[in-house]
């Protein structure tokens, strides 16, 4: 018989995320995709290290690649290091490319990565937003918003 899975394999370990894109743009889906990464790229992100506060995918040809993605050099690696900098080639189906290749040149829409993460499997994953930049009023609605959420839960605490 197998052993049982560790506790830790049944959720993902979340790497980097990108908290700032739910502020500044409308997510209108999401969608889960492979990273083809190099291996000292894959242990700096094991060790907790990366970046994509600044990054979004574009779609070229029949491809989607993640750029201006920050994982830092590997502390534990020679001279054949990876680029910090480097764009990534993002692994998904080609119904979901040609959907997104779709939104982004009718709708001006833009691909922007929410979280880098490991899954269950252990597999670098990144989840990627189709999402519509917000105005400043519409940023500002959001921030009245979750003031409201947070006052209404101050008040029901409170009561209780």
């Amino acid at each position: 018989m197998a052993r049982p899975r560790p506790a830790t394999f049944d959720k993902k370990k979340i790497v980097a995320e990108n908290r700032r894109a739910r502020f500044d743009y409308f997510i209108e889906d999401v969608f889960e995709a492979g990273i083809a990464l190099q291996g000292t790229e894959v242990k700096a992100l094991r060790g907790g290290e990366g970046n994509i506060a600044e990054s979004y995918a574009e779609v070229k040809g029949n491809q989607v690649w993640l750029v201006n993605s920050n994982i830092p050099e590997y502390s534990h690696g020679n001279r054949e290091n990876h680029t910090p900098k480097r764009p990534r080639k993002l692994l998904l189906h080609e119904r979901e490319i040609q959907k997104m290749h779709g939104a982004v040149e009718r709708k001006g829409m833009t691909l922007v990565p929410l979280m880098v993460y490991f899954n269950s499997q252990g597999r670098a994953k990144v989840e990627l937003a189709l999402a519509k930049g917000k105005q400043n009023h519409d940023k500002r609605d959001s921030i009245k918003e979750r003031d409201w959420k947070r006052d209404q839960q101050r008040i029901m605490r409170d009561k209780g």
